[in-house]
């Protein structure tokens, strides 16, 4: 899990990077655009591609974590044994879920790579973007699964 850990958060840094540098990018088009009349061509296209990829990027660190999104209304009462069942029949669920999602985000950039679909005003290539999601996307799933089957996590350890 040690190696799964450091990707995810070398996954989390690029992402961070990446949202940063989108945001760098938009105030020099806003400050531009409202003093001298300049803006970046394309400013809207940067960001939906990199907002897309970064937030691929943010997943497997979101799951190591167990960061998403947790209804306990039915399982507030429950045992902590009969929660952690449920925690891994839910990780099973969404490393299937992340899994197939990685596989048509693959294929959905193959598919934009052969037909050679590009953004409209920059001609940015889409299957790039696409190529980026994938990674993530798998590595989420991967982490899932080891969650779902591997040893019960600390509660000390931060990952509850």
């Amino acid at each position: 899990m040690k190696f799964l850990s450091f990707l995810a958060q070398a996954c989390a840094v690029l992402a961070g990077i990446i949202l940063t540098g989108v945001t760098l990018i938009t105030c020099a088009s806003l400050i531009g655009r409202n003093t001298t009349g300049w803006t970046l061509l394309g400013d809207y296209e940067l960001t939906a591609v990199a907002a897309g990829a970064a937030i691929a990027l943010f997943m497997p660190w979101c799951q190591l974590r167990r960061q998403n999104i947790i209804v306990d209304f039915f399982t507030a009462r429950a045992s902590s044994a009969v929660n952690a069942r449920l925690d891994r029949f839910g990780a099973l669920l969404l490393a299937a879920m992340f899994i197939v999602l990685a596989w048509r985000t693959a294929a959905g950039g193959l598919s934009a790579r052969s037909s050679m679909t590009t953004t409209m005003m920059l001609g940015f290539p889409e299957w790039i973007t696409y190529a980026v999601m994938v990674p993530p996307l798998l590595l989420t799933g991967v982490i899932a699964l080891v969650q779902a089957f591997g040893p019960a996590q600390k509660e000390e350890e931060g990952v509850a």
